[in-house]
């Protein structure tokens, strides 16, 4: 019987296509589902930066991903909270009670973006990384201070200050190798890129050669992580080095 993921969204049409996109790629077996957890505002994107950065905490609120969590279609065998900064404004200790919220209710493991990022970087033995960051400087500070508090350092930082999920949905290839490129350093053996909005997959590959390091994305960790607490990972040459079958590249 093939995996059944249940990933709660935070914005319908955005990056479910390319959720299901790498799921095909993985796994053509591999079931997946969405929930969307509700906005309390109907425009982020006019919101001002403080508005931003509240609006996103409280949309990742215990009780809102547990209401969202029974609107699965079918019971899911592994969830995971798919939204990165959704999942980091509440720090270190806030993931955690928003993974255990999600345990609790559906009875099965549960994760996050953002806790997957560390599961990651933890498999690959990564304590050093540079973040290709869509958001405004302030909040891509917050995700540092995350990964701070789970003992990763940021060596290097940019950030596009984008102004909506639906607008990064929309962009390119270009304007995503253009980030990712503009955020790389010598000093870090990895370039993470946090955002479920963006279609990444068809890159994956591509940028890991381009940078010649791992680059992870939103939502090749989220998988990743979900499957790897499901026990079912697979194995996929051409998608990166989570999914490999040996050492893609080299890291230290």
């Amino acid at each position: 019987m093939s995996t059944r993921i249940g990933l709660l969204y935070p914005t319908r049409d955005c990056g479910e296509d390319d959720f299901a996109d790498l799921c095909h790629r993985l796994d053509p077996a591999l079931s997946l589902d969405f929930a969307y957890v509700q906005w309390s505002v109907d425009r982020v994107e006019e919101l001002d930066t403080a508005g931003k950065t509240a609006a996103v905490r409280e949309l990742g609120a215990p009780d809102r991903l547990t209401t969202a969590a029974d609107e699965f279609a079918t019971p899911p065998d592994v969830v995971s909270w798919a939204c990165s900064s959704c999942s980091f404004t509440r720090g270190l200790a806030g993931a955690h009670e928003q993974a255990g919220a999600l345990a609790g209710r559906l009875g099965v493991p549960a994760s996050s973006t953002s806790l997957a990022y560390l599961a990651a970087l933890d498999r690959l033995g990564l304590g050093r990384v540079a973040l290709a960051s869509v958001y405004h400087p302030d909040l891509t500070d917050v995700f540092a201070a995350f990964l701070a508090e789970a003992g990763v350092t940021t060596v290097h930082a940019v950030s596009a200050d984008a102004a909506s999920d639906r607008a990064l949905a929309a962009w390119d290839a270009w304007q995503i190798t253009d980030l990712v490129v503009a955020a790389d350093h010598d000093d870090a053996p990895a370039v993470l890129l946090p955002e479920t909005a963006l279609h990444t997959t068809p890159l994956l590959a591509e940028l890991e050669d381009r940078l010649g390091k791992p680059v992870l994305t939103a939502t090749a960790v989220t998988l990743w992580d979900a499957l790897d607490r499901a026990g079912a990972t697979p194995v996929r040459d051409g998608l990166g080095t989570l999914f490999a079958s040996g050492p893609r590249h080299a890291v230290a």
